[in-house]
């Protein structure tokens, strides 16, 4: 047998960890029919087939499961050698972070920072999947949330996030202003399995309804339908914020829910002296604490203020 490409047996193993074409794909720079080319190819030369294709993703057949056993620790052995010799340019800088905010809070803001660096090629990765920075060798840092506690990385913490019930002018127009009393009485929107409202119940006083509106597994779904007039939503004001400004949300209490979480830069150890990131993550630090003064100065309600409903026909 002649010897097998290199560059499909790498296809194969990355499809075959990721478990889907699109995420292998974007991860190794080619479009998802290249490698639906390579790997057809690689079971043409082998006489094998190594995947199952389904509606929602791949999965390996017995005999693709043995050659990922038989592969893998070799690609990745070589990976790892191969490592110190990969070029790295300080003038290009991968950033992986959440959809939820990039759209909320990140591109909103990155403006100036671009204008300030134009030689700066910034390339940012959207994803809710949690960075793997050695199998992700491209990828320079990343924003994330959670407790700050990851092994192998440094985390710099950026924001902290609170909840706050939230609802659009026109829903208020409908219902009235509520109270923390009698909350529980509007229609509310769930999010998927997260116990947030029966949280904000216990501690701000209220039973939990029996049902919700619609319960929604992501939170961009979870605020515009918010904005939409369809319920009253426990917002993250990190990445509601924006929304509120403007007016197309309204705080409807003085009070606010901790999150467990908060938003951090995190970064390999291998990215520490990269100058694109320490000009990013300077800003980045910089952006934060300007949050953190608007949001003293400014809180979403004064304590003891309730918000006025809009005007109708504003």
């Amino acid at each position: 047998m002649q010897r097998l490409p290199l560059h499909a047996l790498l296809g194969f193993a990355t499809a075959a960890r990721s478990g889907n074409l699109t995420r292998a794909a974007e991860s190794l720079h080619l479009t998802v029919s290249a490698l639906s080319h390579q790997i057809r190819a690689l079971e043409e030369r082998l006489g094998q087939r190594l995947f199952v294709r389904g509606p929602r993703g791949v999965r390996l057949t017995a005999d693709g499961e043995r050659l990922l056993a038989r592969t893998g620790p070799h690609l990745d052995a070589l990976a790892q050698e191969l490592r110190p010799f990969a070029a790295r340019r300080d003038d290009v800088l991968t950033v992986s972070v959440m959809p939820s905010m990039a759209s909320a809070w990140l591109v909103p803001r990155l403006g100036g920072f671009l204008a300030a660096h134009p030689q700066l090629e910034l390339n940012l990765l959207s994803s809710e999947r949690l960075v793997d920075f050695e199998r992700d060798s491209g990828i320079d840092a990343a924003l994330r949330m959670g407790a700050g506690r990851w092994p192998g990385v440094t985390a710099e913490h950026l924001l902290d996030e609170t909840l706050v019930p939230v609802a659009s002018p026109a829903l208020i127009r409908t219902h009235g202003m509520p109270t923390d009393a009698t909350l529980h009485r509007w229609p509310l929107l769930g999010e998927g399995a997260q116990p947030h409202w029966a949280r904000w119940f216990a501690q701000h006083g209220g039973q939990p309804p029996e049902r919700y509106v619609a319960h929604f597994d992501d939170l961009d779904s979870l605020h515009r339908a918010a904005v939409e007039g369809m319920g009253v939503a426990l917002a993250r004001m990190v990445r509601s914020r924006l929304l509120v400004e403007s007016g197309q949300l309204v705080v409807l209490s003085e009070h606010s829910l901790p999150s467990d979480y908060a938003h951090y830069l995190v970064y390999p150890p291998r990215s520490a002296g990269h100058a694109g990131l320490q000009a990013f993550r300077a800003w980045l630090h910089a952006q934060a604490r300007t949050v953190v003064a608007g949001a003293a100065g400014t809180a979403p309600l004064a304590t003891g203020q309730r918000p006025r409903p809009p005007r109708r026909g504003s």
